[in-house]
């Protein structure tokens, strides 16, 4: 379906916490008719929306509905399903999203970690993919509230590749209220690069309780990312995605420069909720060993993290 005035794109948000939020009201901005599946902000959402307090300008978020269980959404299904929830090994997505999932319905994974999509294409081999990554510094700081730091575009690409007419227009959704939005035909390659940036700074900031600018400004956490982040390098040119010779220099500068920022896994292990240990280490060693790369400086931070997470989960 193509956005018009008349005939908007009807978006189910699955996920609302800081970064389906943010997203999801840029889409409402951009003229989408915009759904909100909130589980633990639902009273709050549906008495005051959300507050956007961000450096490009404090906004408000009015979803045009909020519910509180996916099968609510009724019929027609939506246009797309708009998917930000944490990559957790206890979520069943396939099951989760099923009610949600029409015979037309795109599906758009804005999720974080490697090799997380192909259960979604088993289980709905005849619906549209789209992959997508968040490069932006957000925070729920309270029920309907989110704090927008830093940076903000988004990249998008059908996956496993090639082009997409929806991709294209998402992109000029997005780009019409001011969120860069790169589109690319090769998504994959392009998760591999985020990771780069995710595989150290969220494992080095949970076992160190440490925002950005502390992990930079100690001579050994420096090194140790910068260590994690050449084995990342490695594993994704093993596997057939290489990266651009400069990243691993690239991404330690502009962390450096960018704000002090509390990581989305220091967040969660602070409020004492799971870590996405498996789709941003786990799923990477495990790559990592099926195309002989070793990698010892991540192995180490995953064995840490999984045990402090079971350990956390126990609190």
């Amino acid at each position: 379906m193509k956005q018009t005035k008349t005939n908007p794109l009807h978006i189910l948000n699955i996920g609302a916490g800081a970064v389906g939020g943010y997203y999801s009201a840029k889409l409402q901005q951009a003229g989408c008719h915009v759904t909100l599946a909130c589980r633990s902000d639902y009273s709050t959402v549906v008495k005051k929306g959300i507050a956007i307090h961000s450096i490009d300008g404090d906004f408000h978020f009015s979803p045009d509905r909020v519910i509180n269980d996916i099968a609510h959404y009724g019929q027609p299904a939506a246009d797309i399903l708009f998917i930000t929830l944490k990559v957790l090994p206890e979520i069943d997505l396939p099951t989760m999203i099923a009610p949600a999932v029409g015979e037309n319905t795109t599906i758009v994974m804005v999720q974080n970690g490697v090799e997380i999509e192909k259960p979604i294409q088993d289980a709905f081999p005849n619906n549209p993919l789209i992959s997508g990554l968040a490069f932006v510094c957000l925070n729920r700081t309270a029920p309907g509230e989110i704090t927008h730091l830093d940076y903000g575009r988004l990249a998008l690409g059908r996956y496993p590749n090639g082009p997409s007419e929806m991709v294209q227009q998402l992109a000029k959704l997005f780009e019409s209220v001011n969120v860069p939005c790169l589109v690319t035909e090769q998504v994959t390659q392009a998760r591999w690069r985020k990771l780069i940036w995710n595989a150290p700074f969220n494992g080095i900031s949970v076992l160190t309780q440490s925002d950005t600018l502390e992990i930079m400004q100690n001579p050994e956490t420096l090194e140790l990312s910068r260590c994690v982040m050449e084995e990342v390098f490695q594993i994704a040119a093993a596997c057939g995605h290489p990266l651009p010779d400069t990243i691993v220099e690239t991404n330690l500068r502009d962390t450096f420069k960018m704000k002090p920022y509390k990581t989305s896994m220091l967040l969660d292990y602070q409020a004492e909720r799971p870590l996405e240990v498996e789709a941003i280490l786990g799923n990477a060693i495990r790559a990592a060993r099926r195309v002989g790369i070793s990698a010892p400086h991540m192995t180490t931070i995953y064995s840490l993290l999984k045990l402090t997470n079971e350990k956390n989960s126990r609190v």
